[in-house]
């Protein structure tokens, strides 16, 4: 969730900044989880949802689990909220990420055979050509987990509130920025001639070698034969 820290006034005159720390208290915070949490265990507990063995086969009993329970109604909860290293910008690009892209895109699969498919992936704990690598998955699994990104049927992945929530939103940033003193938002020329080229939008595949991006000189479909091209320019790598 994205909430602005402020808002136009009712007449638009003016930016309305929230206090500061008005953002996620975190002692009220830690005990609205720790209550909706127990809630929850609660009615998963009342509907049989819960299985005890061994030792604690005991707590499937109400008053032995509601005993279990009362230290927690009481013992302080930690909820974890500090500022993010890069800034809201940061958060943004991370956000995007997961809100406008698939859960895997088509260059990143490389094979299907044998009831298989292979793919690449980034590990982020290692660096250089370590950092790439591929991954063979049952197409059950495969799928499984692809799943797994997709939304259930009757959410939407992203809503807008606010500002952002009618047909005046462009009027309603626009405004903001003045109000801010920020800079305009770009017109459609300004943002098509600062887009990247279209090998690095596609994002191309990293050298198995040194890791770094390799540029997509043509993309054609399975069967299909690749255009004629003059035979490549040889590059000095001394």
């Amino acid at each position: 969730m994205i909430v602005p820290g402020g808002g136009v006034s009712p007449d638009g005159t003016e930016w309305i900044a929230c206090r500061p720390g008005f953002f996620l208290p975190v002692r009220v915070l830690s005990r609205l989880f720790r209550r909706l949490f127990i809630e929850k265990l609660a009615a998963a507990h009342e509907t049989e949802r819960l299985k005890f063995f061994a030792e604690h086969a005991g707590l499937a009993e109400p008053a032995a689990f509601g005993t279990f329970l009362a230290p927690m109604r009481k013992s302080e909860w930690v909820v974890y909220a500090k500022r993010p290293f890069g800034g809201p910008e940061a958060v943004l690009a991370y956000l995007a990420r997961y809100t406008h892209r698939v859960a895997i895109s088509n260059r990143r699969l490389l094979r299907l055979d044998n009831g298989a498919v292979t793919f690449t992936y980034k590990d982020y704990r290692r660096d250089g050509a370590e950092r790439y690598g591929t991954m063979t998955l049952d197409v059950a699994e495969f799928i499984r987990r692809f799943l797994m990104h997709v939304l259930p049927k009757g959410f939407h992945r992203i809503r807008h509130y606010g500002l952002f929530a009618n047909g005046n939103r462009a009027a309603n940033i626009k405004r903001a920025r003045e109000l801010l003193g920020g800079p305009p938002a770009p017109d459609a020329s300004e943002e098509e001639a600062s887009e990247p080229p279209e090998e690095q939008r596609q994002g191309a595949r990293p050298c198995p070698r040194c890791g770094g991006p390799m540029i997509v000189v043509e993309v054609f479909e399975a069967g299909c034969q690749p255009k004629a091209r003059s035979p490549p320019k040889a590059i000095d790598s001394s």
